[in-house]
């Protein structure tokens, strides 16, 4: 996603970095419990409220005998907003349930380990977020789901966190003069009657809940035909419909990028939305969302179409894990694109936005000097930051120069090839990479995503006879990082050259043999090392 303007290592894992939070205990219990196969919504929308009527079919693979489990949805608050449930079914007979908070704890006969039941929920209410049924910039009424991170609470009954991954239909009803989108391909249109009609979509892919929508609006709706096989589409708002239309033109020339460097496409289709949503853009598995400001005719949108569509690699098909490891998603989307970029218009541009990422991330660091896998963090939208994004992005870009194209290209796609509609840990990407890369690995991922800061550096230099003195010195309060800096010296005659330094103190000296005198050093020339020169000091 972009920000609006501007499974037994897995058990391990969870248990280890995330056992301080209660929250992450009661989901580590219920992720040792049930596994949710299907969500099959329908729901029923009108002009006429902002309530809606729904009916949700959950299908679970029971990993324990159980007597009891519990779905996340928010029960009806003092404010009117929230869910009341009306009814829970196991093949038409009553079942027992307790609605709390946000749990609706369902109690059943014994399970069997391996079993497959589903539970059939009937309930109302308005949602408090998750669902937004508003008015569009046109003044317009518009239905947006939006339940990132963990928001489809407000309005569903599901597991909502990342690692319960499951297919989905949704069956939507409302006023026949909407069109809806939603995830999967669409296998039904029928007219109600007079007045309403119904959309069934169907997706046979299983994804996280933070990633499952419908919109429903008026669209004009564009079918471009397909790329590879994927049909491609966009939806704007009528008004807009030759400024979105163009906007979204370059979506099959990023998807043949991503297709040839990540793998083939994960889902069965490519939608292209202009829509109501708290982020600059979503990206809703199969059915991206993008707000609706950005579409302008002018192709601005691109950065952020590129970054969208590569989530449907990372983050939508291979899954962090848990929230923590965030970075396996936005770190990745944000630097593929930046690949994207360097592909399409050049090295420089590339290296433009690599300096230009590098320093949202040194600008936002003072006041928030924690690492980017950092388990303290329950507020997920919190996670959305410089860290896991420009951070990210950087962890990647260093990955890559570390092991050379050839083996990071090689160990993306074997990543995303035993990760896809799976889930994934960072420990998992490090383990992929040495096996490809046959290099150890474990001081790179340690000191780059869970230790805090960045290397700041005082650079002093001076021409003494036949060698440059030069010290590099670290001043971040973190400690010392470990890694090759890249020194340019340039000459009188206007001549260069570079040296690697390995980097392993807080102060490094070294005498480097030189023809003529250097009249300028330059540290990290060609832009590969995440870092910030505190002071560059002359001693000549």
């Amino acid at each position: 996603m972009t920000l609006k303007h501007k499974l037994p290592a897995l058990l391990f894992i969870l248990t280890s970095a995330l056992s301080i939070s209660l929250q992450a205990q009661n989901h580590l219990e219920r992720l040792n419990t049930i596994d949710v196969q299907h969500y099959k919504f329908d729901i029923k929308l009108s002009d006429a409220t902002d309530g809606i009527e729904a009916k949700a079919e959950v299908t679970i693979q029971f990993k324990q005998a159980v007597s009891s489990f519990n779905l996340d949805i928010i029960k009806k608050q003092a404010d009117g907003k929230g869910m009341v449930i009306n009814s829970v079914t196991e093949k038409g007979k009553t079942v027992n349930f307790k609605h709390e908070g946000q749990a609706l704890t369902i109690n059943i006969n014994s399970t069997k380990i391996g079993e497959k039941r589903t539970y059939t929920i009937t309930y109302t209410g308005i949602p408090a977020d998750g669902l937004y049924i508003s008015k569009n910039k046109y003044n317009e009424r518009t239905f947006f789901a939006d339940n990132y991170p963990d928001r489809g609470k407000n309005w569903l009954p599901l597991v909502d966190h990342p690692s319960d991954k499951a297919t989905v239909e949704w069956i939507v009803t409302a006023p026949n003069y909407y069109q809806t989108i939603g995830n999967g391909q669409l296998i039904e249109q029928s007219y109600i009657n007079d007045d309403m009609v119904m959309y069934h979509y169907k997706m046979d892919t299983p994804i996280s809940t933070k990633v499952m929508v419908f919109g429903t609006a008026r669209f004009a709706v564009e079918h471009s035909g397909e790329f590879k096989n994927i049909p491609i589409s966009a939806w704007i708002y009528p008004q807009d419909k030759e400024m979105g239309f163009s906007d979204f033109s370059k979506t099959a020339s990023i998807l043949d990028y991503f297709i040839t460097h990540f793998g083939p496409y994960p889902f069965e289709k490519l939608a292209n939305v202009q829509s109501k949503t708290r982020f600059g853009g979503m990206e809703n598995a199969g059915n991206i969302f993008y707000g609706e400001t950005l579409i302008n005719g002018t192709g601005s949108i691109e950065g952020t179409l590129a970054h969208e569509i590569a989530h449907q690699w990372f983050g939508n098909s291979a899954t962090e894990g848990s929230w923590h490891h965030l970075w396996l998603s936005e770190g990745f989307a944000t630097y593929t694109t930046d690949l994207y970029w360097e592909h399409q218009y050049g090295r420089d541009q590339f290296v433009e936005r690599m300096k230009s990422e590098r320093q949202k991330y040194i600008e936002y660091s003072p006041k928030n000097m924690v690492p980017i896998i950092n388990p303290v963090k329950d507020d997920y939208l919190q996670l959305l930051s410089p860290l896991t994004y420009q951070k990210g992005a950087w962890v990647l870009h260093m990955l890559r120069h570390k092991v050379g194209d050839e083996f990071f290209w090689k160990g993306i796609r074997s990543y995303y090839e035993k990760y896809q509609y799976s889930n994934a840990l960072s420990e998992d990407l490090q383990a992929v990479m040495e096996e490809v890369s046959g290099q150890d690995l474990a001081s790179f991922f340690k000191q780059w995503l869970y230790l805090a800061g960045h290397p700041q550096l005082e650079v002093a230099w001076k021409n003494v006879g036949e060698f440059l003195d030069l010290e590099i010195k670290q001043t971040q309060k973190s400690g010392a990082f470990t890694f090759p800096v890249d020194i340019k010296m340039t000459f009188n005659d206007g001549t260069s050259r570079i040296e690697t330094l390995d980097i392993t103190d807080l102060t490094t000296t070294t005498k480097l043999r030189i023809a003529q005198k250097v009249s300028k050093v330059e540290v990290d020339p060609n832009t590969w090392l995440l870092h910030e020169v505190i002071s560059m000091k002359q001693n000549d």
